[in-house]
């Protein structure tokens, strides 16, 4: 009976060594099992990062294949330098319908002598404009370019800057030439400031061209369009304009009437189609 205390003194410390053999195989185990989760969370990364940079891959080839197919009739893509570029072209331009006029029209303003006004560029960048003044009617755009003024008439050169009677208009004076029936093509044979007495009235199939010349319409009656059609107006300084009217105008050479108070704006328009109107 005294062995048995070693006896079991022995067996308690074999328990204690299977105990803790157990123990550090498990802790073992669960290493090897995190570091195996550890590799396949890896493994899983890498091939997402391998799958993604394919994707990646096969978008810029496939937006290559399609930047080559939109460039080509702009001038071509070419390859190098680890991108790509665009090899310009001067001069050219085959891109769609929708966009060749635009592109066309900001080319001839970037290379001519353009003003940024489309109706001046028409016919400024002809050092001999002043030869075919008509050609003016050809430049109207908008609402505005069926308006021929008077291109099919003569030149009428206005000398006299006097409005001596608005009934009864003197020839050479401006009243005198817009109230005529034919069409007329109005210049002006040097600088002028013209005061008008009454309303300037203009008739259908006129063109009152200022260019070349310095005229002023200045403070007086200034100009009504009104129920008539094909008229325009370019290059004419107008303004400082005043209320005029209860008074007695010719509009015509066959007509003249009582006129009604006129409210002063530079051009007035009743009931009037195919106007061109480009004052300074």
């Amino acid at each position: 009976m005294a062995a048995s205390p070693l006896w079991l003194t022995l067996l308690g410390f074999l328990v204690l060594v299977l105990v803790g053999g157990l123990g550090w195989i498990g802790s073992q185990n669960h290493d090897v099992l995190s570091h195996d989760r550890a590799s396949m969370r890896s493994l899983k990364d890498e091939s997402a990062m391998r799958n993604n940079l394919s994707s990646v891959q096969s978008k810029r080839s496939l937006s290559l294949v399609l930047l080559r197919k939109v460039m080509k009739p702009l001038g071509g893509v070419a390859e190098g330098g680890g991108g790509s570029r665009r090899i310009s072209r001067v001069g050219r331009f085959n891109g769609p319908p929708g966009h060749q006029h635009s592109m066309v029209r900001r080319s001839l303003n970037y290379l001519s002598c353009g003003t940024g006004n489309p109706i001046d560029d028409c016919w400024r960048c002809d050092p001999n404009w002043h030869k075919n003044r008509k050609r003016l009617a050809d430049c109207g755009i908008g609402f505005g370019r069926n308006a021929i003024g008077g291109r099919d008439g003569h030149y009428y050169v206005v000398s006299d800057p006097n409005d001596y009677d608005p009934v009864n208009p003197r020839p050479g004076t401006l009243r005198h030439a817009v109230i005529q029936e034919e069409p007329l093509w109005i210049i002006f044979k040097r600088d002028m400031a013209i005061r008008l007495k009454q309303e300037l009235i203009i008739n259908s199939f006129k063109t009152i061209d200022g260019r070349g010349a310095n005229v002023h319409i200045a403070n007086g009656a200034c100009l009504t369009i009104q129920f008539v059609t094909n008229v325009i107006i370019h290059g004419v300084h107008i303004h400082d304009c005043k209320p005029t009217g209860n008074a007695m105008v010719r509009s015509s050479p066959s007509h003249y009437g009582w006129r009604t108070m006129a409210d002063g704006d530079a051009v007035s328009i009743f009931g009037s189609s195919d106007l061109n109107v480009l004052n300074e």
